[in-house]
């Protein structure tokens, strides 16, 4: 791998851009690809099959951009798919998602975390061994908030059907005494202010956006593939779906002088193969 290469970071839509923020503050010399696969979101009501279909056709499509290193920053397609693509492409460094249970679980007073997520996040292996390495003894609430990656989509994080939508998903957990609630999806980020206000000044909300950052910084350490301090890194950013949509939801999500300066780029899918739209 070429050190001047950028990394790559796919999710189903725009919740991956969590991620891509805190990796621009941590990691401002690089230069990165983010694919928004939203003309298949949300990956979370879909089967595990497709969802790895599609994050192997993402895959192969940022390693024939020459990508460095590659971040699923999403949980569903970590769930189904993150053990498939590092079996395919061993030479390729992988970093997934997976729900903060062990930090929530090393500061939790009460013994009770809640974790959200989508159903296909809680159907994965990752899930359950995560559980199973560092909640152990436990109380561990799930809830799934499929409707939360629609709003985020949407740019619709903090308006009256957006907090009605979190206080029907957390209520049952404040309530069984969690005071620790764990995003496990990168969509639901977005919403963080919204869920704290609902939750109330008890509960920590765990991101896990700023731990993965800082992992894919000690890969490309590893690797020794960072690129020098003297380089102004640059983000293209991609949708399958329609481009506007995208851009007009990224000014909601990241502000709108970010957006408006932003590289926008379109991909299409064409026979179970992603590419650039023509």
């Amino acid at each position: 791998m070429n050190r001047q290469n950028a990394i790559g970071v796919l999710d189903s839509g725009v919740g991956g851009l969590s991620v891509l923020r805190e990796m621009i503050a941590q990691l401002p010399h690089e230069d990165i690809l983010y694919v928004a696969d939203q003309a298949n979101v949300p990956y979370g009501p879909r089967t595990i099959e497709q969802v790895r279909e599609f994050v192997v056709g993402i895959t192969r499509f940022l390693m024939a951009q020459d990508v460095k290193l590659i971040v699923v920053a999403c949980n569903a397609a970590s769930a189904a798919a993150l053990y498939t693509v590092r079996d395919l492409f061993p030479a390729m460094s992988i970093v997934g998602m997976e729900p903060a249970v062990k930090p929530a679980a090393e500061q939790s007073q009460t013994g009770v975390i809640g974790v959200l997520a989508t159903q296909a996040t809680f159907q994965g292996e990752l899930y359950a061994s995560v559980v199973g390495r560092f909640a152990h003894g436990m109380q561990v609430e799930k809830r799934a908030c499929p409707e939360w990656v629609l709003l985020a989509e949407a740019g619709d994080t903090n308006s009256p059907a957006a907090y009605d939508s979190v206080r029907r998903c957390i209520t049952p957990l404040v309530e069984a005494g969690a005071d620790q609630l764990v995003l496990g999806c990168t969509h639901f980020p977005f919403l963080k202010a919204t869920i704290q206000d609902v939750a109330g000044p008890g509960v920590t909300i765990v991101d896990p956006s700023a731990a993965v950052a800082r992992q894919v910084g000690r890969v490309l350490d590893d690797h020794d593939l960072r690129q020098p301090d003297d380089h102004t890194g640059h983000v293209i950013y991609t949708s399958s779906g329609e481009t506007g949509a995208f851009q007009r939801v990224l000014g909601a999500l990241v502000g709108a002088q970010i957006a408006d300066a932003a590289d926008v780029r379109g991909v299409r899918w064409e026979n179970g193969q992603l590419d650039w739209a023509k």
